[in-house]
């Protein structure tokens, strides 16, 4: 049977189970006239007469009854599904993947979760730290951070954070024995702390800018990781410079544990931005969370 014709079952199932054309027609908020000539058609369709019709009753024919007993039950699961469609409309549920590198999960991701979590409780989310740019839609996850807002040309990017910037940092003790910096080639003659990129395996160089000039500096030292987390406390271990997000080191800035060096060649630059699939249907759950996560500049 053609899907256009479950209308017209809903609507015969009611007045076989009304038993009445009037009652029926209220509750489907139809016309009684409206009501009659669909059930005249289904039954026109079919070949079948499926009503007993009198002045004063309605009653299912054997026909009608078989129709009644098969296909009633599972109209009502068909309707019972739909509203439940519509019930998560207005309770979202689900689980949203999202791949992040160390410090937007930790700094940014997270701060928000913990808000938005707590109102959805229906809503689960799992953030995979990643270092390295990989494939979102091939590992299928259904959104990825990166730093900058540069994207593929066929992502959407929605802005999470405020501007970032790098700093390079060192504890007093080993600043106290170091040569002087004033400039980021300067960095060669120093032990640096460096970063392992997952995605290709190098070690990561150092970027700097100041006015229309930009270095990338690739340095030395004794210690490398591919856990920001390490880099810092090697730092404040006195083992070398470490080049971290400002937001990490502020904490041990104000402290005095570390010590801020090449200040000037350190600009800001855009902060986070949460990408996924321009061709991506967005579920209910997917669209508070970015909404949830959306940064909003304070005026």
């Amino acid at each position: 049977m053609a899907n256009e014709n479950l209308n017209d079952l809903s609507a015969f199932l009611a007045v076989a189970r009304e038993r009445n054309f009037t009652r029926a027609a209220a509750k489907l908020g139809v016309s009684q006239s409206a009501l009659s000539q669909t059930v005249r058609g289904l039954e026109a369709r079919l070949g079948l007469r499926l009503l007993t019709r009198t002045t004063r009753s309605v009653a299912p024919t054997d026909a009608g009854e078989r129709l009644l007993r098969t296909i009633g039950p599972r109209i009502d699961d068909i309707q019972a599904e739909l509203a439940g469609m519509s019930e998560l409309r207005e309770k979202p549920a689900g689980t949203i993947r999202i791949s992040a590198d160390e410090h937007a999960a930790s700094m940014v991701l997270w701060p928000a979760l913990e808000r938005f979590l707590a109102d959805y409780p229906d809503i689960n989310v799992e953030i995979v730290v990643d270092n390295g740019l990989i494939d979102i839609v091939a590992e299928r996850f259904d959104a990825g951070v990166r730093a900058g807002g540069i994207v593929a040309k066929d992502m959407i990017a929605v802005p999470i954070g405020p501007e970032i910037r790098m700093v390079v940092v060192g504890s007093p003790a080993y600043l106290a024995k170091a040569p002087k910096l004033k400039v980021p080639q300067d960095l060669t003659e120093h032990r640096c702390i460096n970063l392992r990129l997952p995605t290709h395996g190098g070690l990561y160089a150092w970027e700097f800018e100041k006015g229309s000039r930009e270095l990338r500096v690739r340095v030395e030292g004794q210690l490398a990781f591919n856990d920001i987390g390490l880099m810092l406390s090697a730092a404040l271990a006195g083992f070398g410079l470490a080049y971290l997000a400002q937001d990490q080191v502020q904490p041990h800035l104000d402290g005095s544990r570390l010590v801020q060096v090449l200040a000037d060649w350190c600009p800001p630059y855009p902060g986070h931005h949460l990408y996924f699939p321009s061709r991506r249907q967005q579920s209910p759950a997917f669209a508070l969370l970015v909404d949830a996560l959306r940064y909003r500049k304070l005026r």
